[in-house]
């Protein structure tokens, strides 16, 4: 199957503060979580980049530093929306090691080729209750919103996006729930894989992955969450 016509940004602009160290060149594996992310989009997306200043990371994927510095991740997605060349987007927290590359690319080609009927323009999961909107996909007519958002000096993504997708629903004429997909994702939740025909071994989730449903999701953001992923190495497929 080809690749979705999606652009993928990793965000690694944060100061990982509560790690107490730069979490973009933290190695899980013996590899930086910053390659494990780019290596994760690109899979799924035609051209990948990171959204950061620091010139250490230029070796993984080419960078896209932020227009408006010290806003926080509303500055990487404002980055992103404005440098990219593709209608639909993805974005993915550097820190989120875990979440499988086949969940990754079915999400993908779900929505990008199912948004024209739908009218979904923003797409994220809500986590046992948590919003998650940093690992999101998102048109390109959300940009303005982002656009906006960051004028007024109104930083707090999930806030914006919800209200992008407000607008764009009246627009469109379609149901808020349709623009603003929040897909609620819990203990039961479940994905399935074509796994028909002959495809990359990465496509094909394991064992291990399912296991560890519980960290697909998460964020590592304390030597305490690290020292967790250390004991589930098994279930990374990069």
């Amino acid at each position: 199957m080809a690749l979705p016509d999606v652009g993928g940004y990793v965000l690694a602009g944060g100061k990982s503060s509560r790690m107490g160290r730069d979490k973009a060149l933290l190695e899980l594996a013996g590899k930086p979580l910053a390659l494990h992310a780019v290596t994760k989009l690109s899979r799924v997306c035609e051209d990948v980049h990171i959204l950061s200043d620091r010139q250490e990371l230029a070796g993984f994927a080419p960078l896209v530093r932020d227009l408006d510095e010290g806003c926080g991740p509303m500055g990487g997605i404002e980055a992103a929306l404005e440098h990219s060349q593709h209608d639909w987007n993805l974005f993915m927290p550097v820190d989120m090691p875990f979440l499988p590359s086949p969940f990754l690319f079915g999400w993908a080609v779900d929505i990008t080729t199912q948004w024209k009927m739908t009218g979904t323009r923003v797409a994220l999961f809500t986590v046992y209750g948590m919003p998650q909107p940093l690992f999101c996909l998102l048109h390109k007519e959300v940009a303005p919103f982002i656009r906006g958002a960051m004028e007024r000096g109104d930083y707090k993504v999930f806030p914006v996006l919800e209200m992008a997708g407000r607008d764009l629903a009246e627009r469109h004429g379609v149901p808020f729930y349709r623009a603003f997909l929040n897909k609620q994702w819990g203990e039961d939740s479940s994905y399935s894989v074509d796994t028909r025909g002959e495809v990359e071994l990465w496509r094909v989730p394991t064992e291990a992955q399912q296991a560890a449903k519980h960290l697909w999701f998460a964020n590592l953001n304390t030597p305490e969450e690290f020292a967790e992923a250390e004991r589930h190495l098994d279930a990374l497929d990069t």
